[in-house]
């Protein structure tokens, strides 16, 4: 299947740039450039790509801004936001967004493209250095109670869900857990469902709000409070 793609990024050169280079790939076509916020979100909801790649500071409309209106539209396409260390503080705002990754613009040609199927399969692409700003982000915040949805979580979706927060790939939680793969998969799934979620991006940020998991916390399995127990069924 061919992966359509539009790239949003207000500096010409780096805007074409990437573009060139995921159009070389065979299974990806480049459909639409924007060099501003306006223009991404109206390509986005005309053409209803796959994957927007975008920039968080352009013009007359920010990236957060243009993705959080162009997912309302076309909620089927991912986001891939390019982001660099000084406009980290935008990265939890974009992610609240509806963003599912976010790349360095000093990644390599491999890491962007490897990114862009990444958030295009469904999965949530955080560079370790995004993510440990994003942490960072989350214990400099109040730690909300946590909230009613949680509590139709069952035991195994808690583990889960508090994994999928750190980081962990569907093979590393089923090698973590003892299950399959596909028993995985199963379980974000069903959890992103019950929380109402777009993806496991948007899932890292509801475990670090309610306190299910917090910054520096190493524990392997997830901290449940007396009133706000998870069901113990494994289905």
């Amino acid at each position: 299947m061919t992966l359509r793609i539009v790239v949003a990024d207000d500096h010409t050169v780096v805007r074409e740039g990437f573009a060139a280079l995921l159009a070389a790939q065979p299974d990806f076509e480049v459909v639409g450039q924007a060099e501003d916020g306006i223009l991404a979100e109206r390509l986005a909801v005309e053409l209803r790509p796959d994957v927007v790649l975008m920039d968080i500071r352009m013009p007359r409309q920010d990236g957060v801004t243009a993705t959080r209106r162009l997912l309302r539209e076309t909620p089927d396409t991912r986001v891939l936001i390019l982001t660099t260390f000084d406009l980290d503080a935008y990265v939890y705002e974009a992610l609240r967004a509806g963003a599912s990754g976010f790349l360095l613009k000093d990644s390599t040609a491999g890491q962007v493209v490897d990114g862009v199927r990444v958030v295009a399969a469904g999965d949530a692409l955080l560079a370790p250095s995004v993510t440990r700003r994003l942490i960072a982000e989350f214990a400099a915040r109040p730690v909300a109670a946590e909230g009613k949805q949680l509590t139709e979580l069952t035991a195994r979706e808690s583990e889960v869900l508090v994994l999928v927060a750190r980081g962990l790939s569907n093979v590393e939680i089923a090698a973590a857990l003892t299950v399959t793969e596909h028993t995985v998969k199963t379980h974000v799934s069903r959890l992103l469902g019950k929380l109402g979620l777009r993806d496991r991006a948007q899932a890292v940020a509801v475990a670090y709000e309610s306190g299910l998991v917090s910054p520096g916390n190493d524990a392997s399995l997830p901290r449940v409070s007396a009133k706000s127990r998870p069901r113990s069924d494994d289905r």
